[in-house]
């Protein structure tokens, strides 16, 4: 198999990291990119120079072109973009304020967004590549409370299926990771949270019983990995996939709702058509 280079960014913790070691210790080579490097000071010592550590804001999109010139300098090429860095945003859609629905969007859309742009044009001119979005089931279907959580993640999906769409002549790929609940920090010490209003509090408590329900059997992080890497040695990756058993599951019962409801109401689509 032949030796991949890796930009992955969000590698200080969860599935970054996760996928940053499992790449490393099969031979390949990674930039990583981490707000603070002392998180992969281990990293380095592991692995020496197969690892390119770098700081980075994804917000900040001449950082992240820059991040990305730099790492193509270093290695030489690129060959799986890892769109990993995001947080998420707790409270109920009244609850948010505008900084912290504006946060969201910079970090998990634009974040992602920059690093794609940047990547591009490597990708293209060697005519190879595969962009991975770390994206969630919560990408397509929505729960209380994680409301603009669920709308940056609507949005990556969006421009990442017209992205596949606009890159595939130039051999370059798109996968959507749509993870279920996995023992991270995501819900833990990286997540942030609005300021709960009193009329909510009932909702706030049974919003929480449901998640508790659907994490009570969280996926393997470690397991992850070897997930990650089918995916990427794969000579036809999916648009989409699914990690951990619960999403397909969440996902059926959830278009089944919206065909049957769009079936329903088609007499009055067709009374709009005119």
């Amino acid at each position: 198999m032949t030796e991949k280079v890796w930009f992955i960014t969000g590698t200080s913790r969860g599935f970054g990291r996760h996928w940053a070691i499992a790449a490393l210790e099969r031979g390949d080579k990674v930039a990583a990119t981490a707000r603070d490097t002392d998180t992969l000071d281990d990293l380095v010592e592991r692995f020496g120079d197969a690892v390119l550590p770098l700081a980075l804001d994804v917000t900040d999109r001449a950082a992240d072109f820059a991040a990305v010139q730099t790492a193509h300098d270093h290695f030489g090429r690129l060959d799986v973009v890892v769109n990993n860095a995001g947080y998420g945003q707790f409270g109920f859609v009244e609850e948010l304020s505008e900084a912290e629905a504006r946060d969201q969007i910079e970090t998990n859309v634009f974040g992602a967004l920059w690093i794609t742009q940047a990547a591009l044009p490597f990708l293209r001119a060697q005519r190879s590549g595969h962009i991975i979005q770390v994206s969630s089931i919560g990408g397509i279907t929505a729960f209380q409370n994680v409301g603009i959580y669920h709308a940056s993640k609507w949005a990556l999906e969006g421009f990442s299926q017209s992205l596949a769409q606009e890159v595939a002549s130039f051999g370059i790929h798109v996968t959507l990771v749509e993870p279920g609940g996995f023992a991270t920090d995501w819900a833990g010490s990286s997540a942030r949270r609005a300021t709960p209003l009193p009329d909510y509090a009932e909702a706030h408590a049974e919003a929480d019983r449901i998640r508790a329900q659907r994490v009570a059997r969280p996926g393997d992080p470690a397991a992850s990995s070897r997930a990650i890497l089918q995916i990427v040695d794969a000579p036809e990756p999916p648009l989409r996939v699914f990690f951990g058993s619960l999403p397909l599951e969440l996902a059926k019962a959830d278009y089944a709702q919206r065909i049957s409801t769009w079936e329903a109401w088609q007499h009055v689509a067709e009374l709009a058509q005119g």
